[in-house]
């Protein structure tokens, strides 16, 4: 399977030992629609189904025939790649592609900006970077109002002004009588302001969430491996029970910030309690890819946008994954009634190809002082965004034809991982997913009479996989953070041939552990 090199293996070597300890360190040279190939031993090709679909990647396949001739167009033409600080009107037209987009599926007129990046972690990362310098403005502009209300109060009472005895105790002194009573109870409105508007930002996620292994995006990733190790670096995230309406409230309540504004009425001076923007952002999956393939309610992402929308809180939809078509429609999100202030697109965007990432934000809250502060050498390329916007054309052809693929390819798919459900209860706990982004969760294994079933049951999903490469050339992966899940991302391009490979695979792997076949499962002679 893989070139013999006397090379020192300096490139990652623990992971690729590993791999090589499940079969899974192939060597593939060639790849095309659902199909990679390798080597065989007298240099024949050999295929492999592949259902990881470089974890969502290649809604359109590997090296689709109208993206590859294009690019090879793109590079004989000597298209320029670096070009930067200049007119990128290739990346206008992506962005004006990708808004027409939204505002079918979004049902609104509200453009969204685009700022664009190389992967989907820095699409997230350039999010938040963007929520909280808006929340760092509006933070400074609440300052500047409670300033001014503090001064016009202190006018006032300087002018015959007298302050209201509810004032003393919402603020918590003991009331006072003219200027002294009042600078008492501005020291301590001041006091408790600053206190307030200097918190460090709150950044909401759910739990078993995943967007990326960055510096800021890895604490917003649930695993708790991804994310202790670097816990110093970055500020935490809270992460809420998802399905929780009760822990989101409770989350909210605690977390929120107020401060004392001082207005004047009729002559007397009262404090008012307003919220101050403590909440950067919420950031979620519609559908959450290393966390299981697990899709949100549409109940409780209208919580989520309706909580909120009450502390104005932005939401960060994490479509790196879920979004350009892979659920059936264009974004996940949209079909469960969410609207998001900022979209991370990624992955498939590229269309197999091409490395690239957008993040898009709501014009009524974009902040053109971002682009002056934010930047990336590769990102925005001629190369990259003339891929894009073909991918977008595909996507739309013949009236979204390609969404219209993916939602009954999934349904074929989705019925076949259901029978085998249906047929081994006891050994296939659930099927999830939409469109063709699918999971399928293998019960607990570790009470197997299998000696080595039980061994591989902590990474259980791996070892299926180095099985079902092995006996069915099959490629697929666990989800990331919850291993006993198999990952199912094809393009829609999926034929009935390979859902039936898949079948057989699933189904002579269900087999093996109702039988307790570690040896079956392992490829080891004996099972021990």
């Amino acid at each position: 399977m893989n070139s013999v090199s006397a090379d020192p293996q300096l490139a990652e070597p623990y992971l690729l030992g590993w791999l090589s300890s499940l079969g899974l360190d192939i060597d593939y040279v060639r790849a095309e629609g659902n199909t990679l190939y390798y080597l065989g031993a007298s240099g024949e090709e050999i295929p492999v189904a592949d259902f990881a679909g470089g974890y969502g990647s290649l809604i359109l396949g590997h090296n689709h025939p109208e993206i590859t001739a294009y690019a090879q167009r793109l590079l004989a033409s000597q298209t320029p790649v670096h070009a930067q600080f200049s007119r990128h009107p290739y990346a206008n037209d992506v962005a004006v592609a990708l808004n027409r987009i939204l505002q079918r599926e979004l049902g609104t007129r509200e453009n969204y900006s685009a700022i664009f990046a190389n992967t989907g972690a820095e699409a997230v990362e350039a999010a938040v970077k963007h929520a909280e310098l808006d929340r760092g403005i509006r933070l400074a502009e609440l300052r500047t109002r409670l300033g001014e209300n503090l001064a016009a109060a202190r006018a006032a009472v300087d002018a015959g002004a007298v302050v209201a005895p509810e004032a003393y105790r919402l603020v918590g002194v003991g009331t006072g009588a003219g200027a002294v009573g009042f600078e008492a109870l501005a020291e301590a409105v001041v006091r408790h302001n600053a206190a307030q508007t200097g918190r460090p930002p709150v950044f909401l996620t759910l739990e078993g969430g995943f967007h990326g292994k960055l510096v800021g995006s890895v604490q917003l990733t649930h695993n708790e491996g991804y994310r202790a190790p670097f816990a110093a670096l970055a500020a935490a995230a809270r992460f809420i029970p998802s399905e929780s309406p009760q822990a989101l409230k409770a989350v909210l309540e605690s977390e929120r910030a107020t401060v004392f504004d001082l207005a004047v009425e009729d002559g007397t001076v009262t404090v008012v309690e307003r919220n101050s923007p403590v909440f950067c952002a919420f950031v979620l999956e519609p559908i959450q890819g290393e966390g299981g393939i697990r899709v949100l309610s549409e109940e409780f992402a209208q919580e989520i946008q309706r909580a909120c929308a009450e502390v104005d809180c932005p939401v960060i939809v994490d479509e790196v994954q879920s979004g350009m078509g892979r659920s059936g429609d264009f974004l996940a999100s949209a079909a469960l009634g969410l609207r998001g202030d900022y979209y991370a697109l990624a992955k498939s965007l590229g269309g197999g190809i091409a490395k690239t990432s957008v993040m898009l934000t709501r014009q009524s809250r974009y902040r053109s002082e971002f682009e002056l502060v934010h930047s990336s050498t590769f990102a925005k390329d001629a190369f990259s965004c003339f891929i894009s916007k073909k991918v977008l054309e595909i996507l739309e052809a013949d009236d979204g034809a390609a969404y219209r693929a993916v939602r009954e390819r999934g349904a074929k798919l989705l019925g076949m991982l259901e029978a085998v459900r249906a047929d081994f209860p006891d050994v296939v706990k659930d099927v999830r997913g939409r469109g063709l982004m699918l999971g399928l969760e293998f019960h607990d294994q570790s009470g197997s009479g299998s000696e080595a079933i039980r061994e591989a049951a902590p990474l259980l999903g791996y070892t299926v996989a180095g099985y079902l490469m092995r006996e069915h050339r099959i490629r697929t992966f666990p989800t990331a953070s919850a291993v006993n899940t198999l990952r199912f991302e094809p393009s829609l391009y999926l034929t009935d041939a390979e859902i039936d490979q898949l079948e057989r695979a699933l189904r002579g792997t269900a087999q093996l552990f109702r039988t307790h076949d570690g040896a079956g499962l392992t490829g080891t002679a004996t099972d021990a």
